[in-house]
């Protein structure tokens, strides 16, 4: 039967899957992600494997590991992946959508909060022994009611923080996608805008994009710069979305009003990063999807599509559906 490498320590469940149907199962046994040389060595001894977005899978993996039937991706996102490459090789790709969605929306909800009221930075004053008495000018918050949120890329995700903010503070949604989201318009009345008009309406932008040659760095100095004074920023889609050194800057000189991150760039971030310090951010460490139901189902997907391509040449969540092609 094919061998699947397992590069990290996944939820039980894709190993009890592989194994139910037959594969000889390898986990990597480390609690830290493979260097690039070991990726290599344990991969030319796999037939399929299942990696996260800590293995870079690089044209140079790939002209190396070329044998690969597939790549089972735990995760959603897959900007880990040389996915054309891939392609060139014949190698299916497939992801996880769907499972970590209410998940990572929670996430950037508790972090819209956080910010909005401060939660994490007057958590460290307790333990810093900082909480004295009640002091009416101070730890001072903004409240969310009826607020102006919007979102870069509407997709599964947006939708989800969209409903939990209607819902909740009755807020407007204002959205840039490349394409319209006829179903979110008439739900929720979202409404689609340029870019440009996103950063300056907004009281509250959420960043679910793809990281892909446009998005990559597209919240920089200028972008901060068209945003309101008052407004807060969320990224819980990937680091380099946004530029880090700006978005410190636009911080400190007030240009917005806080910032929350799931994720950041590089990942993990520095302990004397001076936005950890910050009384208007709130940093989680990669955490969106980090659910004992998001994270098993994951690991479930992850192991169907692996186990679909051999069982039936089908991969349930294909992300290159055209490496058959080649």
């Amino acid at each position: 039967m094919p061998k699947v490498l397992l590069t990290r320590e996944y939820p039980p469940i894709a190993k009890d899957l592989l194994t139910k149907e037959g594969f000889e199962v390898n986990s990597w046994p480390e609690h830290r992600p493979m260097t690039p040389e070991e990726l290599v060595a344990n991969s030319k001894k796999a037939d399929a494997i299942l990696c996260t977005i800590t293995d870079k899978i690089t044209p140079e993996f790939l002209s190396q590991c070329s044998h690969l039937k597939v790549i089972a991706q735990f995760g959603v996102g897959y900007d880990n992946i040389n996915v054309p490459e891939a392609t060139k090789y014949g190698i299916a790709v497939g992801n996880t959508p769907g499972v970590l969605t209410d998940a990572t929306a929670d996430t950037a909800f508790a972090l819209l909060l956080s910010v909005a009221r401060k939660t994490l930075y007057v958590h460290k004053q307790i333990l810093a022994g900082q909480w004295r008495s009640f002091e009416p000018n101070k730890r001072l918050g903004i409240e969310l009611k009826g607020k102006t949120l919007g979102i870069l890329g509407l997709g599964r995700i947006g939708t989800e923080l969209a409903r939990r903010c209607k819902g909740a503070y009755s807020m407007n949604i204002l959205y840039h996608n490349r394409s319209k989201n006829s179903e979110a318009e008439k739900e929720l009345g979202a409404k689609l805008v340029s870019f440009d008009d996103l950063l300056r309406q907004s009281d509250i932008i959420s960043a679910h994009c793809a990281l892909t040659t446009e998005t990559r760095g597209i919240f920089n100095k200028e972008a901060f710069a068209k945003m309101k004074n008052t407004a807060i920023f969320i990224n819980t889609a990937r680091g380099p979305v946004h530029n880090e050194e700006d978005l410190y800057e636009a911080l400190v000189s007030n240009k917005i009003w806080g910032a929350g991150l799931d994720v950041t760039n590089p990942e993990p971030m520095n302990a004397d990063n001076p936005l950890l310090s910050m009384e208007n951010v709130a940093v989680l460490p990669h955490i969106g999807s980090a659910t004992i139901e998001a994270r098993t189902g994951m690991a479930r997907l992850a192991a169907e599509n692996i186990i679909g391509f051999f069982k039936n040449g089908i991969v349930p969540n294909i992300v290159n559906p055209e490496y058959k092609t080649f």
